[in-house]
């Protein structure tokens, strides 16, 4: 794709609201996204890379559990941007811990674990929008 036709499909996008647009054409594939300042972020992706990559992320470690976001929003590590995380890998949970904040339509959710175990990876970034369902971390169990 040549920058003109990205451009036609970062106008179709801004045109319809668009917050995601992913096309290919043959062995090329583009995925635009709208970032949080409604600017498109355009990330070119080898088409040879994307079974090989999807299979490795969708293999979870068959040892881990996985704790998953019930609801659609942003996800947040700690209180507020000056505190310290709610837990880090490493960290020893129970079923009561808070581990994130979830915040939907301006409320803030506090996630528990609601298992016993050691957190082994926190599967997204501060402040990134999660989806219900997505795999927020893997935690060992005790």
């Amino acid at each position: 794709m040549d920058i003109k036709e990205i451009k036609q499909l970062i106008k179709l996008m801004v045109d319809n609201d668009l917050r995601e647009l992913n096309v290919s054409d043959g062995e090329r594939k583009v995925l635009l996204r709208r970032g949080p300042d409604e600017v498109p972020i355009v990330t070119a992706i080898p088409a040879s890379a994307v079974p090989a990559a999807a299979a490795e992320a969708a293999k979870p470690p068959e040892d881990l559990v996985e704790i998953k976001s019930p609801m659609v929003g942003t996800f947040y590590t700690a209180t507020s941007p000056d505190s310290e995380p709610y837990v880090q890998v490493g960290a020893s949970v129970s079923d009561e811990t808070v581990i994130c904040i979830v915040e939907a339509m301006k409320v803030m959710n506090e996630i528990k674990a609601d298992c016993t175990g050691i957190i082994a990876e926190i599967c997204v970034r501060n402040a990134q929008p999660v989806e219900f369902g997505q795999v927020l971390f893997r935690v060992k169990p005790a």
